[in-house]
């Protein structure tokens, strides 16, 4: 027996140096209402999701023309108030800390940051709860990503109630760089942790959402699934997820690209715009014209404006319409349309047929003018009217003949007056001679 041992040994030593089988990691059981990474799904293999399309297609801005939208031209990203909370506990170990540090900072990779765009604030909590940024903090990645770098565990516990709580009263406000409701910019919360919460989450959760905020629940190792729903937004399988480790969550970035993104219908070229289409920052789009145009009522065609007809033209005498939707500006008899092609100036006073003149308006430039007659007449006085020349000579002659006729007239008055003026101082003279010859004789 042992004779044979060397060669019975030489047969054995390849198995030998098998390693020996890896137990199973342990884990909570995949629960209804999650997602966890690493396990089999619906029409999928282990551990692995299907990648992503080839890009096909030009990029797209939104506004009908090329642009440098991300995944050529169909995914961009909403603008978003996005809170992180997570969970910096004495159970979270200094490496699995750093790699909820590079999960945050993929996820702002795969973000539009700015001010106009998405804006990023981190709430770190244990037992205790601290703000490491504000929403109007950093308006850049490089920013952001250093200040997430920074940032370090706290200690033990694990309130994620009180740092929901938090949030709500501290980060998503305006002071803090939040945006109004006016807005419309979605307020969105995603809360890491890997234990049980050490306070209620149920009813101040509750009131996250119910004030606006959407709420994504990420759960490592022995965290807590029941918790976990009761923090997360409806519905429970596209706001809850879970892995087993800290060494696989930096792969959620990916699932929160798709959510965030905002998909480029105008790229799509299914949108139905007769001409142009607009994305809009809510992920949808609406449809506009060109210049001219008007949109119809089913909000895709268009059709040709009379903008004459709308009163919108600018024209300050005459609007007329041209092919095409569009129209130019004329000026009335008498005036020029001035370079900006909507007013107009006098160009002749003559030409108003305001100038009251009788024959002939002669211009003496833009703003007078003058009153001539034809030939045969002559300007009146009023230097309006006119008066035939003979009809003048007429009316002078028979004015000379009525003032000469007066003034014999007046002669023979005072001719006759004299004569009887005379007769009667003879008469008195005749008187006073017989009265002196009377006193003669006496």
């Amino acid at each position: 027996m042992l004779r044979h041992l060397p060669g019975l040994l030489l047969l054995l030593w390849p198995l030998l140096l098998l390693p020996p089988p890896t137990p199973a990691a342990p884990g909570p059981l995949a629960r209804p209402g999650s997602r966890r990474l690493g396990m089999r799904g619906p029409a999928g293999s282990p551990g692995r999701r299907p990648a992503p399309a080839a890009p096909t297609g030009a990029p797209y801005s939104g506004t009908g023309q090329p642009g440098g939208a991300r995944g050529a031209g169909v995914c961009k990203s909403k603008p978003l108030d996005l809170v992180f909370i997570i969970d910096s506990s004495r159970s979270v170990r200094p490496l699995e800390f750093t790699k909820v540090k590079t999960f945050v900072s993929q996820i702002i990779d795969t973000l539009d940051i700015g001010a106009a765009d998405t804006r990023v604030a981190v709430v770190n909590y244990a037992s205790t709860v601290k703000i490491e940024f504000h929403l109007q903090t950093h308006s850049d990645k490089q920013s952001l990503k250093r200040a997430v770098a920074r940032i370090t565990p706290l200690s033990t516990g694990t309130m994620s109630g009180l740092a929901i709580q938090t949030a709500m009263d501290e980060a998503f406000t305006v002071e803090a760089g939040a945006r109004g409701p006016t807005s419309n910019i979605p307020k969105v919360a995603i809360i890491v942790t890997d234990g049980r919460p050490q306070d209620q989450v149920n009813e101040v959760a509750a009131r996250a959402r119910a004030s606006g905020i959407e709420l994504y629940a990420v759960g490592v190792d022995r965290a807590d699934m029941e918790s976990l729903k009761m923090i997360a937004s409806e519905p429970l399988d596209e706001h809850v997820f879970y892995v087993e480790t800290y060494g696989v969550i930096e792969k959620l970035s990916s699932r929160f690209q798709e959510t965030f993104c905002a998909t480029n219908k105008c790229a799509l070229n299914t949108h139905g715009c007769e001409h142009i289409c607009v994305n809009d920052r809510t992920g949808s789009y609406h449809c506009e014209c060109y210049e001219g145009y008007t949109l119809n009522e089913d909000k895709k065609t268009c059709s040709a404006q009379d903008q004459c007809a709308f009163g919108t033209h600018g024209c300050q005498h005459i609007c007329v319409n041209d092919r095409g939707g569009s129209h130019h500006c004329e000026c009335y008899e008498g005036y020029t349309l001035n370079a900006d092609n909507k007013t107009c100036s006098v160009l002749s006073k003559c030409a108003l047929g305001s100038h009251g003149c009788q024959h002939i308006c002669v211009d003496d430039g833009a703003a007078a003018y003058h009153c001539e007659c034809y030939a045969g007449y002559t300007l009146n006085e009023d230097r309006k009217t006119c008066s035939a020349i003979q009809e003048a000579r007429r009316l002078i002659s028979t004015e000379d003949a009525c003032g000469c006729e007066a003034t014999l007239a007046f002669q023979d008055k005072v001719n006759s007056y004299l004569q009887r003026l005379n007769a009667k101082l003879d008469d008195i003279l005749g008187k006073l001679q017989e009265n002196e010859s009377g006193q003669i004789h006496h």
